[in-house]
């Protein structure tokens, strides 16, 4: 016969299933033709822009950050309908400013609007959806799990050490994609910076050594996004407003 704190434990778990489900279920087909009309719009918008921006170092400063603050607002309110959204500024900042700053320092990528654009905004994608991931899958699990985080809490262990137990490992997760897509390119896919450079006259090396670059400068970025929005969601920074315990 289950004890009462397994029936507590059960009932806390089939709560936070279906707040996840209330959220998480609804209006999906909806978001796919709002996300296709919105890309297409969009895509025609830069398309008209592009020439503009990169011819003046003024635009093209100003086109990075608009594209950053679309970031941060899309994974941060991924993440949580709260303030604290705002945080995911921090990993998706963090993780692609190092990473082009060293690639511009080496010479990898020229110094030119053409080549910034493109792989700013590799870089800040990449960022995005590794902020986003961890940061959604580590509050699940502090919400699931909100009973150890307090046991642990009562032990004496320190709330981030507390919250990092629990998170870490959901977290982590969010790596998976694109540890995936560099293990199997070549073999399963053949990412677009491959097949752009080809079809724009490149060598099949040339064209390799690019999208090598790309996929460990896009590794290395996500690696710190995530790192980072571990950071914040353990010191309870990030947070939902359904987890008293976990993250005050």
């Amino acid at each position: 016969m289950p004890s009462a704190n397994q029936s507590f434990r059960s009932r806390e778990r089939v709560a936070a299933f279906a707040s996840l489900t209330r959220d998480d279920g609804r209006g999906y087909a909806r978001s796919v033709l709002v996300a296709g009309g919105r890309a297409v719009v969009q895509l025609a918008a830069v398309s008209f822009l592009i020439g503009w921006v990169v011819g003046s170092w003024a635009a093209l400063a100003g086109f990075l950050l608009v594209m950053y603050a679309v970031a941060v607002w899309t994974a941060g309110r991924r993440i949580t309908d709260n303030g604290s959204w705002r945080w995911a500024a921090v990993p998706i900042g963090a993780g692609p400013v190092p990473v082009l700053a060293a690639v511009l320092a080496t010479g990898l990528v020229p110094a030119r609007g053409i080549t910034l654009i493109p792989v700013a905004g590799i870089l800040i994608g990449g960022s995005l959806t590794a902020t986003a991931l961890a940061g959604r899958r580590a509050l699940e699990e502090l919400t699931t799990r909100r009973g150890e985080v307090e046991a642990a809490l009562a032990l004496g262990l320190p709330p981030r050490e507390a919250r990092l137990e629990i998170a870490r490992p959901a977290a982590s997760g969010a790596l998976i994609p694109g540890l995936d897509q560099t293990r199997t390119v070549g073999l399963v896919t053949l990412p677009g910076a491959f097949v752009g450079m080809l079809l724009g006259g490149a060598s099949p090396a040339q064209a390799g050594a690019v999208q090598l670059f790309v996929l460990l400068a896009l590794l290395a970025a996500q690696t710190v996004a995530v790192a980072l929005t571990l950071e914040l969601v353990a010191r309870g920074l990030l947070s939902r407003g359904g987890q008293p315990s976990a993250v005050t």
